[in-house]
């Protein structure tokens, strides 16, 4: 069977809402139901003869196991609907709609609805060892004596939990957590301070700019709260940014001559994406007006200390195949990690020996110019959501090709772990 025609449709999603030390006013299953609704609600296709929901989500709560299936059960989509959920941390968002599309390419599907969401604000706090041990004895205690000889052994510290995303953020593999990773980026290829920074203050206006003139009204939706707050746009967003404010943060993780920063790293946010794929077939049956052809896709790994090399492990493999070169590429978006870890993939590309030696190129793979990059800002601005971004840029680059009528894009990101995503999209 011939390979079909896959079509990104329409999408949406929530505003970004940054964590701020307290749980957040929605769960993963809120955030994908609060964009969601109403993104169905404007297509003409009824929500029970989509063929099935696929939710990338990394930390999924207990009162919400497999959210793709809870969140199509509260978006009316029928008791029939085949929903599932996939994890690959980072990529997970864009792993549901590289998931969907190879299902209707290979005619398994016509209409799927691929998103991603996440409430770290929500992520689950964790028992130490001791805590845990000190339980297990409470509950085996067979008499009052024992009951209370094991009570004592109680301490203080015990109590003290951890915050699961904490330790979600450390590779178990290589010990290191992901600000270190962009550490050894930012050391190995020379990314400044002041360079991440810049890069930073940069995220920010775009992102502003990009909502004063009203870019983002069609994809971000607002999202109400259970008290009839409403959130309408990103919040994470310093507007005032400056080199200067940037340059009074002290590092975060390689005090004190690191170069990352809470400034130049993706904010720890809420939010949720999602969007529909269909084929030429649905396309033609529901009358619907595709926003970008997904061309192909591809996943990549690597070590995972240098897990922030992930897009370019992914893109260079992808274009080639399609014999494509950076400068065939009209739009770029690259997730934002970590400023030092997108300017580090930018270096790579510019390095003859890192070509030759590690992506097996005859010449460097080239430069990508700044104003094809992420040109409404990235997740330094409006935060990285870990299930969701990769949902994100997909559907973003997807709208600023319709905006800026290009016709090529990539979207990619790094993943904690090692590993990269990436896909092409054109202008249908």
């Amino acid at each position: 069977m011939t390979d079909r025609e896959v079509f990104l449709i329409d999408g949406a999603r929530t505003p970004f809402l940054k964590v701020r030390g307290k749980r957040g006013p929605f769960t993963p299953v809120d955030l994908a139901v609060q964009c969601g609704r109403p993104l169905l609600a404007r297509q003409p296709v009824a929500p029970k003869d989509y063929d099935m929901v696929i939710l990338g989500c990394v930390n999924v709560i207990a009162d919400e196991m497999n959210p793709a299936r809870v969140a199509a059960l509260r978006l009316g989509m029928g008791e029939a609907m085949v929903a599932f959920t996939v994890q690959i941390n980072c990529g997970s968002g864009m792993q549901s709609i590289d998931t969907a599309f190879r299902y209707i390419r290979e005619g398994k599907g016509d209409l799927i609805l691929a998103g991603g969401t996440e409430a770290l604000s929500h992520a689950p706090l964790v028992l130490r060892d001791e805590a845990v041990d000190w339980l297990a004895g409470m509950q085996k205690s067979s008499n009052p004596l024992a009951t209370a000889q094991n009570a004592v052994q109680i301490r203080p510290k015990h109590l003290k939990p951890v915050v699961g995303l904490e330790r979600g953020l450390t590779d178990p593999i290589t010990d290191l957590n992901m600000g270190q990773t962009a550490e050894l980026l930012a050391h190995h290829f020379k990314i400044t301070r002041q360079m991440a920074d810049a890069y930073a203050v940069e995220s920010h206006k775009r992102l502003a700019a990009a909502q004063e003139a009203g870019t983002l009204n069609d994809e971000v939706l607002p999202a109400f709260d259970r008290n009839g707050e409403v959130y309408k746009r990103d919040d994470g967003i310093r507007a005032d940014s400056t080199i200067e404010k940037l340059g009074a943060l002290k590092p975060v993780f390689e005090k004190p001559y690191g170069r990352v920063t809470a400034g130049n790293s993706s904010q720890v946010t809420d939010g949720a994406s999602w969007s529909i794929l269909a084929s030429g077939e649905a396309v033609e049956r529901y009358g619907l007006r595709p926003l970008a052809r997904l061309v192909d896709s591809e996943w990549a790994a690597l070590d995972p200390a240098v897990m922030g090399l992930g897009p370019v492990m992914s893109v260079t493999p992808l274009l080639q195949r399609r014999g494509l070169g950076a400068s065939d590429i009209d739009l770029w978006e690259i997730n934002e990690a970590f400023a030092a870890q997108v300017l580090a993939c930018l270096a790579a590309w510019q390095d003859a020996d890192f070509c030759e030696q590690v992506l097996g190129l005859d010449a460097p793979f080239g430069a990508i110019a700044r104003d094809r990059l992420n040109i409404h800002g990235g997740a330094i601005a409006l935060g990285h959501p870990v299930g969701t971004s990769g949902n994100r840029i997909v559907l973003h680059l997807a709208n600023a090709m319709q905006t800026t009528g290009k016709k090529r894009g990539v979207a990619t990101e790094c993943i904690g772990g090692g590993q990269g995503g990436a896909m092409i999209l054109e202008a249908p």
